[in-house]
């Protein structure tokens, strides 16, 4: 009991201080980074729970995790009753909203894969690159090549930092681009749509900072490209992303690998 009070203590500690700072926005010159309290609070969450300053014990941030998966169930259930009475607008974006998948392909694997083998990865690139590696993504590469290969250690170095930095990291980047004003809100909502839905909400509380005048179409969207993309994209991930990225680094590996060492296919259990 008492370790819960510490916890729900901080917790509205931190919801109060950043609803208080609220949504602020600096110019960077080429564009304006979006602040906003969920990013503020996800910061100090992080640092809070960095098991060096002996803040958080591990039963606190297991029960934390916990909370914070019924939070995200009321979330959605949110979205899905603003997504309701939405449809004909879904509809009417038509396939503008299934082809936002293909983003996907091009910012993981035909970006992702060459600058993984510049930096020195092997096969653990396959893994790493062949989607955001969430949850469905780590059991289509446990299938496949097992959980304890290269391509499953690429995979989940990929989700754990996706889980520490990913809400972070895209909070910051949709704001960025939304401020350059080259893309239209909706297009970036459904590009906020990866997968996830803590990465899903931070971009799109970015977005929505950046143009608040859009808004309630930003998470309407955003929600909507998320739930395509969770279903979809396992199926896009298991027929497409992952045999695509296994070709390509056998293909680029000796050409931008280093030491060009011999492709190793011994993970491979199919």
């Amino acid at each position: 009991m008492k370790n819960s009070v510490k916890l729900h203590g901080i917790v509205l500690a931190f919801v109060v201080v950043g609803e208080w700072i609220g949504a602020k926005q600096f110019n960077l010159g080429v564009g304006t980074i979006a602040l906003f309290p969920m990013l503020y609070v996800l910061i100090w969450g992080a640092i809070v729970s960095w098991p060096k300053f002996k803040l958080m014990s591990d039963k606190q941030m297991k029960h934390a995790a916990t909370v914070l998966g019924i939070s995200f169930m009321l979330f959605v259930a949110k979205l899905g009753t603003m997504l309701g009475p939405s449809l004909p607008k879904i509809f009417e974006a038509g396939l503008s909203l299934a082809f936002q998948e293909v983003g996907h392909v091009i910012g993981t694997i035909a970006i992702g894969l060459p600058i993984a083998l510049l930096l020195g990865m092997k096969r653990e690139a396959i893994g790493a690159t062949f989607s955001i590696d969430r949850e469905p993504n780590l059991a289509i590469i446990a299938e496949k090549y097992g959980a304890d290969s290269p391509e499953g250690r690429g995979a989940l170095g990929v989700y754990v930092c996706g889980t520490v930095f990913g809400a972070i990291y895209l909070a910051l980047l949709a704001g960025f681009l939304g401020s350059l004003g080259i893309l239209h809100p909706i297009s970036l909502a459904m590009g906020a749509g990866v997968g996830s839905g803590s990465m899903m909400a931070a971009a799109s509380g970015a977005l929505a900072v950046t143009f608040p005048n859009d808004a309630e179409d930003i998470a309407l969207f955003a929600a909507a490209a998320n739930l395509i993309t969770t279903i979809l994209g396992t199926y896009i991930c298991v027929f497409f992303s992952l045999p695509v990225t296994a070709r390509l680094y056998n293909w680029l590996e000796p050409k931008l690998g280093r030491n060009k060492l011999s492709i190793d296919k011994g993970g491979d259990k199919s």
